[in-house]
């Protein structure tokens, strides 16, 4: 499935709820989601554990830029959490864990994060969902780049990389 999205350094997080309500969207749940990321060949694989109720194995594929950049994923749920960690941990090997709490909200059919991330800090993410075609991504990328202004989103606070990156970055300094 794919979606355009962007990440970015939010510097208010209050602010950003104001921006999300003024805008209409709709708050959702608030979330707490650890990601096990493990090594792969190509693109990315992470075991997503959510409210300590539900889990959800997530492989996608990004094409890795400053602002709105594609990126194809899918969600396969997990029934047995402890025997999924085991053989993934065993066979692919955990990479790092990236601990977050997500509040969401949409707004049409582009979710709104708002994230603290441990360790790393605060974030704002907007994901545009779409059918795979070309005409209609063009149109995701302009919903972006309006939700972007809207928020305030200067294009030094954009981000290139997913907070696993970031998280080993730090670790190696």
């Amino acid at each position: 499935m794919p979606n355009i999205e962007i990440k970015s350094i939010c510097k208010s997080l209050d602010e950003a709820h104001r921006i999300a309500d003024s805008l209409g969207a709709l708050a959702q749940d608030s979330l707490h989601q650890v990601d096990t990321y493990y090594a792969t060949q190509k693109g990315r694989l992470k075991l997503r554990e959510i409210n300590e109720v539900e889990a959800v194995l997530i492989p996608y594929y990004k094409d890795y830029s400053l602002g709105p950049m594609k990126s194809t994923y899918a969600l396969l749920p997990v029934n047995d959490l402890k025997t999924t960690k085991e053989v993934l941990e065993h066979t692919l090997g955990v990479v790092t864990v990236v601990d977050k709490m997500r509040e969401v909200y949409l707004l049409g059919n582009i979710r709104i994060h708002l994230d603290r991330v441990k360790n790393l800090g605060e974030f704002l993410e907007f994901e545009a969902v779409y059918e795979d075609d070309e005409g209609q991504k063009e149109q995701e990328v302009q919903k972006v780049h309006k939700l972007m202004k809207a928020f305030k989103i200067q294009e030094e606070d954009l981000l290139d990389k997913s907070y696993i990156d970031y998280l080993l970055e730090k670790k190696e300094a």
